[in-house]
């Protein structure tokens, strides 16, 4: 909320409903800056959000029932930290089928 409200971003009518301000494209709306989160969390959050994690959790559940995975000889341990911790040349894995 604080970054669909921010005045720097929006102007001095940020909290105002105004759905003219996106006429012209969300660029211009929001100054080009990557400030307009339409499904993101609290009251509002995406209706098909729940629906979507299913399917991600059901698809993991028939790759991981087929298939054993290895780390490929070529991957280098290096995590870094962005919001949650990443491997920084990402997981490099080999694939077998059971």
């Amino acid at each position: 909320m604080l970054v669909q409200r921010d005045i720097q971003q929006w102007g001095n009518d940020a909290a105002e409903f105004k759905p003219e301000r996106f006429k012209d494209g969300i660029s211009k709306a929001t100054k080009s800056q990557v400030s307009f989160i339409p499904f993101s969390w609290g009251p509002r959050i995406c209706i098909g959000q729940n629906f979507a994690m299913l399917e991600a959790k059901m698809a993991m559940a028939l790759i991981l029932q087929r298939f054993a995975f290895d780390l490929s000889p070529s991957y280098v341990h290096a995590p870094y930290t962005v919001f949650t911790l990443h491997p920084q040349f990402g997981a490099h894995l080999i694939m077998h089928k059971i």
